[in-house]
């Protein structure tokens, strides 16, 4: 995914806060956007979700078959800060704690309001 010029790209683990994931969503199949999350020390509360989508790639083994990579969310918290999100649903070795399958991708540059 290309990052707009006006996003700085992150790419870091976060924190999901238990017991704040969209059952809704995980009813589905899906994996429950937390509502709430830590990065870098900091507490984020998802005020709305600006957008969703999703990514498929090959087969890891080699083969041609696709499958389901990532659930992507463009979200707005509640101070207002943009951000990506992305739920991979077959992290890396190592990476397999709900921990390390959300990672922030990207935060928008805010403007300097000074």
């Amino acid at each position: 995914m290309p990052i707009d010029p006006d996003e700085a790209f992150v790419c870091e683990p976060i924190t999901p806060v238990a017991g704040t994931f969209d059952p809704r969503a995980m009813g589905r199949g899906e994996p429950g956007l937390p509502q709430s999350f830590s990065w870098r020390d900091q507490q984020y509360v998802v005020a709305r979700v600006l957008e969703s989508w999703r990514s498929v790639g090959v087969e890891r083994g080699g083969g041609t078959e696709k499958y389901l990579r990532k659930h992507w969310f463009r979200i707005e918290t509640k101070g207002g800060q943009v951000m990506t999100l992305y739920f991979d649903r077959q992290p890396l070795r190592g990476r397999g704690s709900i921990q390390g399958r959300w990672t922030l991708y990207s935060v928008a540059r805010q403007e300097n309001t000074a």
